[in-house]
């Protein structure tokens, strides 16, 4: 089993380092956004929180892009889309 799970992580670095790396900051801004949120639930600094996801959803779509997978790409890209304009509403924009 544990040859399996490194194997998979091999073979998806391997394929595309670059955007394995993508996918590796991805996960990090998109872990540490939601650890703030979680950890914030009562009154959350959402000024904090879009930018975060923001990133987590822009590096994730430019690696989808690279990957060729055109439905996770969509997806994260409406991600950018709703954390901007969160972002907007939480600064008073609009």
């Amino acid at each position: 089993m544990k040859h399996k799970i490194a194997e998979f992580w091999s073979r998806s670095y391997r394929s595309d380092k670059i955007a394995f790396v993508f996918e590796l900051l991805s996960f990090v801004f998109t872990v540490a956004a939601s650890l703030t949120l979680a950890i914030t639930a009562k009154n959350p600094n959402m000024l904090l929180i879009y930018p975060g996801a923001f990133l987590g959803a822009i590096t994730q779509c430019y690696a989808a892009f690279r990957r060729g997978t055109a439905w996770v790409m969509i997806l994260t890209f409406y991600f950018c889309c709703v954390n901007v304009f969160g972002f907007g509403v939480a600064a008073g924009w609009w």
